[in-house]
């Protein structure tokens, strides 16, 4: 046991993994993103160990529609990871053992079925435990012997941008997962690992105004340096760094980025034995495959299969490309309370809303990006710790607002999304503004 992980949560763990001992079949549904296929991967793996057929489905995000899939699946055994909170109610009403492993917060307590969440034992979910954490714990309540998996996890927390300073189950599984060997830190860096002119160029975390997507820029960046541009990261002396560093930073607060964000770029990097990923590039591939419709890839990857790593290499590359392009073009709009901006790219509203609130807007407002799709429109938003001790709520805004607009949301309260029928964008904003404005004004 450990003072981070509470005793209670171990048991509920224990006991929910006793469910799978009567079923050869496992259904599991998870989000797509880097958090969400790293939990997908972590439980593939348990239930290959445990002799267990399986089938995986990733949801871009658990609403009315995807719950009908999860309701008809027709598996008397369910796991569900990284989102499920929302629809605990419904999911005690199915016939069905049920485990889920989410780590955002709920608003009805389980009943019948396993719902295994960070908030319900003291622990915020937001920063302390991400669902990668808690399919990794369930993982060794069903086998010790998948402690070496977890590196894994590791790129869920820097999916979920919890691995800045590690605490409550993240800590434990860090702690352990050195003692055991499998887990290592290192310094961070404002400087991008690898070829200077590619990854500066395709650098987002930090995205560099005019140095991000723009190769004269990324020239000009090193030469005032002193830099040769056919130098790579490793190559550089101990000066050579710090001139680099020193130059990134510069540009960095010129484009008002807060020392907050700056302090979480810079911080540790995790890495794993026997293995040349770290856990960011790991958290960028799987994201990368999950936005782009090949979740599948990501778990194959996750699961060490060659191929898949070479699909989902060159699904980063497409989608960094991407997300680059949309990033030069944004421009949120400002409303009281909020900054919005519509994004016609599925799948990657959430980073944009990370590089607007980090990078490219306006700090003092949550950002919420909106895309439409056939029937629905998706929204994400982010907001920063700043705004959190204004009162902001992102999780309690954007599910308002989202049934204000005919649909639902949720999430963390630094981030969170939500859906509503097309043509319904501006009452959605105009309510997200007023209970955003009534959350600050409340403190």
């Amino acid at each position: 046991m450990d003072d981070n992980v509470p005793p209670k949560l171990f048991s509920h763990l224990s006991s929910a993994a006793d469910v799978l001992k009567d079923h050869e079949m496992i259904c599991i549904f998870s989000h797509h993103d880097a958090d969400g296929i790293s939990a997908a991967v972590i439980l593939a793996k348990a239930m290959i160990r445990a002799g267990k057929e399986f089938k995986i489905t990733l949801f871009s995000t658990l609403n009315d529609e995807n719950f009908d899939i999860v309701k008809n699946c027709g598996a008397r055994c369910i796991i569900i990871s990284d989102m499920g909170a929302s629809y605990v109610e419904e999911l005690d009403a199915m016939d069905a053992d049920i485990v889920v492993l989410d780590h955002h917060k709920g608003y009805t307590d389980a009943k019948r079925i396993h719902h295994i969440n960070p908030h319900s034992y003291g622990i915020d979910g937001m920063s302390s435990g991400c669902g990668a954490s808690m399919a990794m714990l369930f993982a060794l309540q069903i086998d010790e012997k998948n402690w070496d998996i977890v590196h894994v996890a590791f790129a869920g927390m820097v999916g979920d941008k919890q691995h800045g300073n590690l605490t409550g189950i993240n800590r434990y599984l860090f702690d352990e997962g050195v003692k055991r060997g499998y887990v290592a830190k290192e310094d961070g860096s404002l400087i991008p690992p690898g070829e200077l002119m590619r990854s500066l160029y395709r650098s987002t975390e930090p995205y560099i105004r005019g140095v991000s997507g723009n190769a004269d820029g990324v020239a000009s960046l090193l030469s005032s340096a002193g830099i040769d541009t056919t130098k790579t990261s490793a190559d550089l002396s101990d000066i050579e760094k710090r001139k680099l560093s020193s130059q990134i930073a510069l540009k960095l607060l010129e484009q008002n980025v807060s020392l907050e964000t700056l302090n979480e770029i810079s911080c540790a990097r995790y890495v794993f034995r026997n293995s040349n990923i770290d856990a960011a590039a790991l958290a960028s591939l799987f994201d990368s495959c999950g936005r782009s419709g090949i979740g599948g890839a990501g778990i194959g990857l996750g699961l060490g299969d060659k191929a898949c790593l070479d699909e989902a290499l060159c699904s980063m590359d497409e989608t960094t490309e991407q997300v680059l392009e949309a990033a030069g073009e944004l421009a949120p709009e400002n409303m009281t309370n909020i900054q919005f901006f519509e994004n016609s790219t599925s799948g990657f509203t959430g980073k944009l809303c990370e590089l607007a609130i980090r990078y490219l807007g306006d700090g003092s407002r949550p950002v919420v990006g909106c895309t439409a799709m056939e029937k629905i429109t998706k929204a994400s938003s982010r907001c920063t710790h700043a705004l959190l001790e204004k009162g902001v709520d992102l999780s309690v805004a954007m599910k308002a607002a989202g049934e204000a607009a005919g649909g639902g949301g949720g999430g963390h309260r630094i981030a969170s999304g939500a859906w509503f029928p097309n043509g319904n964008e501006k009452i959605f904003l105009e309510t997200l503004d007023k209970i955003v404005g009534e959350q600050i004004s409340a403190r």
